[in-house]
C-alpha cells in the first residue's frame, strides 16, 4: 500500500501544507497515522479525500457543507436526496450573488457613462461610493445597491 509524506499529499492535490493540517483539525480530513519517527503518512483513501475537499472549495460549498457531503458520501447505497439538498442550496446561494454582482456592475457601468472626466470634485464615482445621500442627490447618481 503506497503511502505519502503530507508534503507529497499537498502537491498531488495543489494544497498547502497548512491547509492540511487545518482540514485534519477541524476533522474534515481523517488523521493519518505516524511514521516512528512521528511524521504524518497518508494513504491514498486520504488523497482522495482531500481531493474531493479540494473540488468541493473551488466550487464555493462551505465546510459544514462539504463535512456533510463526506458524512453522506460514506454511506453509498442510501438515496443522494441529502446530497441533491445541499447541491441545490449551494446553487440558490450563487444565483443570489450572481443577480447581487449584475446590479454592481450595472451601477458601475452607469456610473462611470456619467462620469465627464472633470475634477474630482465632480467624480461621480466617488459621489457614488459617498456614505451619506445628501452628496448622492446634490449630484442625480443613485444608488441600486442594497447591503
Amino acid at each position: 500500500m503506497a503511502r505519502f509524506s503530507i508534503g507529497q499529499v499537498g502537491e498531488v492535490t495543489a494544497t498547502k501544507v497548512e491547509t492540511i493540517r487545518y482540514y485534519e483539525r477541524i476533522g474534515l480530513l481523517p488523521k493519518p497515522d505516524r511514521t516512528g519517527g512521528n511524521y504524518r503518512s497518508y494513504a491514498s483513501e486520504h488523497v482522495d479525500c482531500l481531493a474531493f475537499i479540494r473540488r468541493a472549495r473551488e466550487l464555493g460549498f462551505s465546510i459544514e457543507d462539504i463535512r456533510e457531503l463526506l458524512d453522506l458520501a460514506g454511506h453509498r447505497e442510501s438515496p443522494c436526496a441529502g446530497i441533491d439538498q445541499i447541491a441545490a442550496r449551494h446553487l440558490v446561494a450563487i444565483e443570489g450573488k450572481i443577480a447581487t454582482l449584475k446590479r454592481l456592475r450595472r451601477e458601475l457601468h452607469d456610473t462611470l457613462a456619467a462620469c465627464a472626466g472633470g475634477r474630482i470634485a465632480e467624480c461621480r464615482v466617488i459621489q457614488a461610493l459617498s456614505p451619506h445621500p445628501i452628496a448622492r442627490k446634490k449630484t442625480g447618481v443613485k444608488s441600486n445597491i442594497r447591503v
